[in-house]
């Protein structure tokens, strides 16, 4: 270091200017703080004006509780805030916005007007800055109680900035976003937005669940509302409510995806992961889940003041949260049966409150265990539909033993109901079950049914392939995988570091049901197979679980993938295209469908069945016109 340079003081305009680079990215940085501002000010109606994207000018006026005209000045430097007094505040943030940057940074890069007024103010005043003049000029103004704040020609001073600043359009659609995520953090507050004089948004508020829906429907789309549950459940002092999206209502990016820890729109890794572990094996490959979520905590067990721009935060007890979610998630998703498909699934009641290991008080971290805890409940309170007339029954917890014999009925596969041919569909529609009575098969792939709505088709095979995992994770779950020994050995020729595989997890090969002995360096014989699993290829099935392993590495990983290991199980054994079933078999199949979880999508989140409508097949063949 040169001895010229010496440590200063910088200048309270470049000080600004510098803080300016973490607060104010774009316009929409401005009005993330402009707007946070006006909510903090218990406003319930704001109005936004915007020219040219907000590069020009972004105004954003409120009917809040208004700045005393002594503090207007103050409300302009750094570090300058009414939200916070002491230390235990800052650990207990309740507002957005807390550290007293964000006006001082906005000033510093444009040309500044704030106005405002008292309820008990016989008149508003008015402060004026100008980027380097970081003078600020007051004087009194028209303007009911509330605030006004005015910025025009963002970053005139710093050209550098400007520069990266996008087209019109995008620096618009970045800005609109912003007040969408902040108009569904906050429904009990109206939000006008209007763009180069054209109206763009209008949100009133939204004081009850209709309404509600209306505004999630407005900034997420009506189709979203279709395909979305809704979700509300509270333990450990964890409060979460909002909508998800069914898994067949993916995106192919994360661009729908809303969560909100006390009101505050935030990214955070542990959210993210906990709510990818309850999609996984649900979701398509590369697809994203799509989720309106509201999480409210007690402030003191979260930490707001980790980023500059306050998108992440911290929580005390990572753990907990995350299992929470996970579990809430994870069960809300496994309780979706066909018959609430065929509802507009937003319209239904939310979920039962839950307790216990369903509302995510998981002993175990690991994945197996928790994946253990979630699925060993649900079953003894799932409804199965029992025929005609007979209504819905609660069946028996299926453990190792039941699935098995579920499994060996017919076929090996299925328990057969009495035949139901079309002509002895029932006259009333509430005997109908919702996935109804089977008609025919076509091409060995697709199964025809009637139900009260009208079509329906099933894809036989991801039907299968979803019944048959869901059965394979509750039997490990309960008691791990029962095999059955082969009357004649099977041996087959691997690779050394397979056959070494094979022999360092043994201890995982028998917990899914087999039994391998080494032969040989390259050699394996395979004695003994899950049960469930009987009509599979055992030699391929080996070696697609040897693969597995192999890419997974140690035991402790293999624990964390074991739902993709019994996926690989119930796609072999699942039933195969170009085969035959008989009217029973695939009522069966559409019975077995009603009651398992997930039944709607298979392992690789394809959809098992899809609806059409009497009033799908009518536009099909134009009838009624």
């Amino acid at each position: 270091m040169t001895e010229a340079a010496r440590i200063q003081l910088l200048s309270p305009r470049l000080a600004n200017q510098i803080a300016a680079g973490e607060v104010v990215e774009r316009p929409a940085s401005v009005i993330k703080e402009l707007l946070e501002n006006s909510l903090d000010s218990g406003a319930d109606r704001i109005e936004v004006d915007v020219e040219q994207g907000g590069i020009k000018l972004l105004r954003v006026r409120d009917n809040g509780c208004g700045i005393p005209a002594d503090d207007l000045p103050l409300a302009l430097a750094r570090h300058a805030t009414s939200k916070i007094r002491d230390l235990e505040d800052l650990e207990r943030v309740m507002s957005l916005g807390f550290r007293g940057e964000a006006l001082a940074s906005i000033s510093s890069v444009s040309r500044l007007t704030l106005t405002s007024r008292t309820a008990d103010a016989a008149e508003a005043w008015q402060v004026e800055t100008e980027g380097r003049d970081m003078e600020a000029r007051v004087q009194p103004a028209a303007h009911p109680v509330g605030s006004s704040v005015e910025v025009r020609d963002l970053f005139f001073n710093t050209p550098a900035r400007r520069k990266f600043l996008r087209t019109e359009k995008t620096e618009f659609d970045h800005l609109q976003e912003v007040i969408k995520r902040l108009a569904l953090a906050r429904f009990d507050v109206a939000f006008h937005l209007r763009h180069n004089g054209k109206v763009v948004l209008a949100l009133h508020q939204a004081s009850d669940a209709a309404s509600r829906a209306r505004r999630v429907a407005s900034v997420c789309g009506p189709a979203f509302l279709e395909q979305a549950l809704p979700v509300e459940i509270e333990r450990n002092g964890l409060h979460l409510w909002g909508w998800v999206g069914l898994p067949t209502f993916s995106r192919s990016q994360a661009d729908l995806q809303y969560f909100y820890v006390n009101g505050r729109m935030v990214r955070d890794k542990l959210v993210a992961h906990a709510v990818r572990q309850a999609y996984r094996d649900v979701l398509f490959n590369g697809r994203h889940p799509t989720f309106v979520l509201f999480l409210d905590v007690d402030p003191a067990v979260v930490d707001v003041n980790v980023h500059p721009t306050k998108h992440e935060v911290r929580f005390r007890d990572n753990r907990m949260v995350h299992d929470f979610l996970y579990g809430t998630l994870h069960r809300a998703l496994g309780d979706v049966r066909p018959e609430d498909q065929l509802v507009a699934p937003a319209s239904m009641t939310s979920i039962t409150q839950a307790s216990g290991i369903a509302a995510g008080e998981f002993a175990g971290q690991n994945e197996m265990s928790l994946a253990a805890s979630v699925l060993e409940q649900p079953q003894a309170q799932q409804p199965a539909w029992r025929g005609a007339g007979a209504g819905y029954q609660t069946p028996r917890a299926m453990s190792m033993a039941n699935a098995a014999e579920a499994q060996g009925a017919y076929r090996e596969f299925f328990t057969p109901l009495p035949e139901v041919g079309p002509a002895a569909l029932p006259e009333s529609q509430d005997d109908v079950p919702p996935l109804g009575y089977a008609l025919a098969q076509l091409k060995g792939i697709y199964i025809l049914a009637e139900n009260a709505h009208g079509l329906v088709l099933v894809d036989m095979h991801a039907a299968h392939e979803r019944i048959t995992y869901e059965r394979l994770k509750t039997a490990m779950a309960s008691e791990g995988l029962r095999g059955q020994p082969l009357l004649v050995p099977e041996s087959i020729a691997v690779a050394q570091r397979e056959a070494d595989c094979a022999e360092e997890h043994a201890h995982w090969f028998r917990m899914l049901g087999f039994e391998l002995q080494r032969l040989g360096p390259e050699s394996l014989a395979i004695r003994q197979i899950p049960s469930l699993l009987k009509q599979a290829e055992a030699t391929r099935l080996v070696q697609d679980v040897l693969a597995d392993l192999l890419e997974y590495g140690t035991s402790d990983r293999i624990q964390a993938h074991l739902n993709e290991l019994l996926g690989t199980m119930a796609c072999h054994g699942a039933i195969r295209a170009n085969r035959r079933l008989t009217l029973p078999e695939m009522n069966g199949l559409l019975r077995d469908m009603e009651q398992t979880e997930r039944s709607g999508q298979c392992n690789h989140g394809r959809p098992t069945w899809t609806q059409m409508g009497m009033g799908d097949l009518d536009k099909l063949f134009l009838r009624g016109r």
